[in-house]
């Protein structure tokens, strides 16, 4: 999943600068809605990553049944920090 295409699918812009709060709020409704329903792996993690970018992503041991995808949620949630400038 492309990560442009995802803010386009959920938001209808690529650019998440103009997107008011009610189409943020319903935007990420949507991607719980999508997440809750796939059963594609790839596709619930991208889903996941974007929910913990807007901080609502469900809680790990709740989000993935697989302890390898746990551990990639961790990895990219210390990678999101790092990017965000917080200690690890």
């Amino acid at each position: 999943m492309d990560f442009d295409d995802l803010i386009f699918r959920y938001f209808g812009t690529t650019s998440l600068d103009g997107v008011s709060e009610g189409a943020r709020v319903a935007g990420v409704e949507r991607m719980l809605v999508d997440f809750g329903l796939s059963r594609d792996r790839g596709g619930r993690f991208a889903l996941w990553t974007l929910l913990y970018m807007f901080d609502a992503a469900p809680d790990l041991d709740i989000a993935f049944s697989d302890p390898a995808d746990r551990d990639a949620a961790r990895n990219f949630m210390d990678l999101f920090a790092g990017a965000e400038g917080e200690p690890q």
